[in-house]
């Protein structure tokens, strides 16, 4: 058999062929006078073989090692490992799927999705009213609830939905909002940056972590100052020193 021949014999494409010959699955034939390969049943055999075991989904380096004879892995053991790779990628899709269920199920996916349930609920109850700070606080919420693991993303939603049930607590933080929208352009040494920090700490939740299991100095917080006007990080970074109980 020449080489499309070999391919169509077994459903492939003489690229194919010439790829597994590259990589030294498949043996090079013998040449005819003309320069041509020739290829007999037991070629057609292998490459039969290559396409069973890549259809199933192993990688051409796991293929390699089921056709050497000197294989340091057997079939039953390649295809028990892909089997069990398998099995946690269904368990990922089904996750994956409950979520979007989820989503569904809560109506309207929010304009910051997607995020998870429990945040679509607090951005529903956090004050917006164009301020710009709002809607990077919103960003700020969506990163944390992305980044957080499983378990801290439902305790983090919780305290927060929890917290944003009460109206007083909402008309702080609306305040606070207003209060941090009017530093931008301002001096971070002027008396109002005191004034904002003390109404954020106000609307911080209770269970804050202690100075000791919490890093002033950690690079997304760098990220976050950079992200604000000068007067505006002064006031976070002043906000996070009186809830943490840090003297100056």
């Amino acid at each position: 058999m020449r080489i499309g021949e070999l391919a169509a014999a077994v459903g492939v494409t003489t690229r194919t062929v010439r790829h597994y010959h590259h990589l030294g699955l498949l043996p090079e034939p013998a040449r005819r006078a003309n320069g041509y390969r020739h290829y007999g049943l037991r070629h057609a055999v292998v490459l039969a073989r290559i396409r069973r075991l890549t259809e199933l989904g192993l990688a051409l380096t796991e293929v390699r090692d089921v056709l050497a004879d000197d294989a340091g892995k057997d079939l039953a053991e390649v295809l028990t490992e892909l089997d069990e790779d398998l099995a946690r990628q269904e368990a990922a899709i089904r996750e994956r799927r409950r979520r979007l269920r989820a989503l569904l199920e809560a109506g309207e996916p929010s304009a910051d999705g997607p995020v998870s349930p429990g945040l679509a609920a607090v951005l529903d109850a956090l004050p917006a009213d164009g301020s710009p700070m709002a809607a990077k606080d919103r960003e700020i919420l969506v990163l944390l609830d992305t980044g957080a693991a499983p378990e801290g993303r439902e305790q983090l939603s919780a305290v927060l939905r929890g917290f944003l049930d009460d109206p007083d607590t909402v008309a702080r933080v609306r305040e606070a909002y207003a209060l941090l929208d009017a530093l931008d352009g301002v001096d971070p040494g002027d008396p109002r940056v005191e004034r904002t920090a003390r109404a954020l700490a106000a609307c911080v939740p209770g269970g804050f972590p202690t100075e000791g299991q919490f890093d002033l100095d950690n690079a997304v917080l760098r990220a976050l100052y950079a992200d604000f006007a000068p007067a505006q990080a002064e006031a976070v970074r002043r906000m996070l020193e009186i809830v943490l109980g840090v003297e100056r």
